[in-house]
């Protein structure tokens, strides 16, 4: 049943990133474009995804968090000069390769590869 669930919810994801337009690397660039051809369509998509989150965390008390650290934050700045460069983060890379040609895929692999090298790279943390 748990398997069904994050299927069925994966799938909804994905549906949520095709009518969006969040596959298109061109929408997503044009919304970290702030001084140039901006697009603000993405402001109304992360509005529908972070308010239902909002009020989900409400209701749910969440576990306590670490503090914001050097590998947060290093990550968190990659990740985003990643998606501003490409267009693309982990839920639109795999759709895009229905319809991303050869550069979606290299973008997948190389995603993939630095995900792969991070867990041979880096010693997991023991909790305390």
């Amino acid at each position: 049943m748990r398997a069904l669930i994050a299927f069925l919810a994966g799938a909804l994801f994905g549906a949520g990133l095709l009518v969006s337009g969040m596959t298109d690397t061109t929408k997503v660039q044009g919304w970290l474009d702030v001084f140039g051809a901006w697009d603000p369509t993405l402001a109304f998509v992360l509005g529908g995804a972070v308010l239902p989150m909002a009020l989900a965390w409400r209701r749910r008390p969440r576990p306590a968090n670490g503090p914001i650290d050097r590998n947060l934050a290093l990550g968190a700045a990659l990740f985003g000069a990643g998606w501003a460069l490409v267009g693309l983060c982990p839920g639109p890379a795999l759709a895009s390769l229905r319809y991303g040609g050869w550069q979606g895929a290299l973008f997948l692999g190389a995603m993939a590869l630095g995900m792969w090298g991070h867990t041979r790279l880096r010693p997991r943390e023991v909790p305390a």
